[in-house]
């Protein structure tokens, strides 16, 4: 078995992506003739903070408005603010060197920018030089990453290898390497004591069964099982992708070379059968933002006394002119790579925990103190709400989450269509005191379009957590497992110090790349779990990463900063803003009421010390 192989696996940890460049009237550095222009990428390295040279295109001679033919191709990570830049220059000699050339202009941006574009695009103005000229820049997904197949197989009069019974037959599926080699990409279950037997359907990647290539050899061993370790071969046959999802009623003689040179009369060890095959795109994360799926990113901000005072440095919530407590960085982290994917760029923050001005206690309140208007603009808007509120409240306790995650649960019921993906990221210095109740709205939410960050700061026991970040078995809740894991946790300490050293950028892009993993892959099994299919990319959608227009909005949005609803008409309701609860007096151990539990029947209600 090849290294690293998981069986059955067909997911890849990232997308490759084809950055295509043009650029439009750029500015005229040659005398008697005209520019002969060049792109250069840059990738920024987080730990150094300094740009490297990531490629070039070819050079166009004597044009102004150069279409590159050379493309740029990179892993696009979801969870990375991966940070570009994009210079233009005029080649005036064979030299490397760049500094031999005229600059013409250059492009700053992130790849989740391009990405969240319009149809995949971007269009901005060079920077630098005489800022005259135009880029365009395209990424777009390679397809081969996206074409799966599922094969359903069976076998027939097998050879018999177990002395007191028949076989326990299975299959190993690899992959032809240019070398000749083989790597195995694929292993089915084991089916006992049967010479006929007919496995599960599976599925798997193209790229992963052969790189792409439907003419690339694969290979089909098939083994009876034995419980040492020590399989019995029975017999292999050879095929590709083109003959298995062209042919139909395939049939495969397994042949044992060995048997074969040893017995004149051998005919083969069986036969194995493709009972049917379905070859299909699956479509991916950037497939449903390009159809205009919106990320709507929640903060909720744990106000309990735990903390400790405010006004003391050694408080989580102490406000440090000098450095941003752990509060402050994973917002910053986590909101820097989601705010590309949020068209309008509001976010409502909510607060649990605190005793308000009016001597209640909330576990789910607006940090903006305004019960219909939660809603800041951008990630100084968070900030700057947090810091206020940090001199309004007094911190309270117990910490309780499952009110914020019911209050996020409702809006994401509410929108199940696609359109719509919630992302609510909770920030806690402790272990939770409602973990009963936590468990029951996470098993209730797992059906909705909604995926929990929980980032843990200061030293606290967060032993509890990792029994709500589910990664090795599902949550259970009154009868109920929960449709699909929608809960990443991560403790802020392991980001600080040790291999990151004391340097906080380096933390806050770690955290980030942590925390944000998971989301593409939650979004696209909530999806297609619902059949829900991505829309057609049309460049009138605002899609994430992409500013308002200076135009009137869609209803159901707030006009742009600034701007004002027509003549005659009322402002529009702020985006997926419903019903508010009563933020300054919930009732005492009654949160807000969660939607109805999804997910199959586990065997019996969880139990626990709560």
């Amino acid at each position: 078995m090849a290294q690293g192989f998981v069986p059955g696996s067909a997911v890849n940890p990232s997308t490759q992506v084809e950055i295509s460049v043009s650029c439009r009237n750029l500015q005229d550095k040659d005398t008697f003739s005209k520019s002969d222009p060049m792109c250069v990428l840059f990738t920024k390295d987080v730990r150094s903070g300094s740009y490297h040279e990531f490629g070039r295109t070819e050079m166009i001679k004597d044009t102004l408005n150069p279409d590159f033919v050379t493309k740029f191709v990179m892993s696009y990570f979801f969870e990375e603010s991966q940070k570009l830049k994009f210079e233009v220059y005029d080649v005036d000699s064979p030299k490397q060197a760049l500094s031999s050339h005229d600059f013409l202009g250059r492009l700053e941006c992130t790849l989740g920018e391009i990405v969240g574009g319009s149809s995949g695009r971007m269009d901005a103005k060079l920077q630098g030089a005489s800022g005259k000229g135009q880029i365009i820049v395209r990424a777009e997904e390679m397809s081969s990453s996206k074409e799966l197949l599922t094969l359903h197989f069976s076998g027939t009069k097998l050879d018999k290898k177990d002395f007191l019974g028949k076989s326990d037959p299975f299959l190993i599926f690899y992959k032809a390497n240019e070398d000749n080699s083989f790597t195995a990409v694929h292993k089915t279950e084991v089916i006992k004591n049967t010479l006929n037997p007919t496995w599960r359907p599976f599925q798997i990647a193209v790229a992963k069964l052969c790189s792409g290539d439907y003419d690339r050899t694969v290979k089909i061993e098939c083994y009876d099982w034995d419980s040492d370790g020590s399989h019995d071969f029975i017999g292999d046959c050879t095929t590709n992708v083109r003959e298995l999802t062209e042919k139909p009623n395939l049939s495969f003689e397994l042949i044992n070379q060995k048997k074969r040179a040893k017995k004149k009369s051998y005919k083969n060890s069986g036969q194995l059968h493709l009972l049917s095959v379905k070859k299909e795109i699956k479509p991916s994360f950037l497939d449903y933002l390009k159809g205009g799926t919106q990320l709507n990113f929640t903060v909720a901000i744990d106000f309990t006394g735990s903390n400790g005072n405010p006004s003391s440095p050694n408080s989580l919530h102490y406000i440090n002119p000098y450095q941003p407590n752990q509060y402050v960085a994973a917002i910053q982290a986590v909101g820097e790579i989601i705010q590309d994917y949020d068209s309008d760029k509001l976010f409502p923050v909510l607060g649990f925990g605190a005793k308000l001005p009016d001597g209640s206690v909330s576990h789910e309140f607006p940090v903006t103190f305004n019960a219909a208007n939660p809603y800041v603009q951008g990630i100084a808007g968070i900030l700057d709400a947090y810091q206020n509120a940090i001199r309004r409240v007094q911190l309270y306790g117990p910490t309780n989450f499952s009110p914020v995650i019911n209050h996020v649960s409702r809006f994401a019921s509410s929108i199940r269509d696609g359109s719509n993906y919630f992302v609510l990221l909770i920030l806690t210095d402790g272990e939770i005191t409602d973990t009963r109740n936590t468990i029951d709205a996470i098993v209730n939410a797992s059906h909705l379009p909604l995926s929990i960050i929980i980032v843990g700061v200061g030293n606290a026991d967060f032993t509890a957590m990792n029994i709500l970040d589910a990664d090795e078995k599902r949550l259970c809740s009154n009868g109920k497992y929960a449709a699909r894991d929608i809960v990443q946790f991560v403790p802020f300490r392991d980001f600080l110090g040790g291999k990151y050293g004391g340097n906080a950028q380096i933390s806050q892009a770690a955290l980030a790349k942590e925390v944000l993993a998971e989301i593409p892959d939650q979004v696209v099994q909530y999806m297609l779990a619902n059949k829900i299919v991505p829309k057609p990319p049309r460049p009138d959608v605002l899609l994430p990463g992409q500013s308002p227009a200076p135009q009137n909005p869609p209803p159901g949005q707030n006009p742009p900063p600034g701007q004002n609803p027509p003549p005659g008409q009322n402002p529009p309701p702020l985006q997926n803003q419903g019903p508010m609860p009563s933020w300054a007096s919930p009732p005492p151990g009654a949160p807000s009421a969660p939607p109805p539990a999804g997910g199959g029947s586990c065997p019996y209600p969880q139990k626990g010390p709560w």
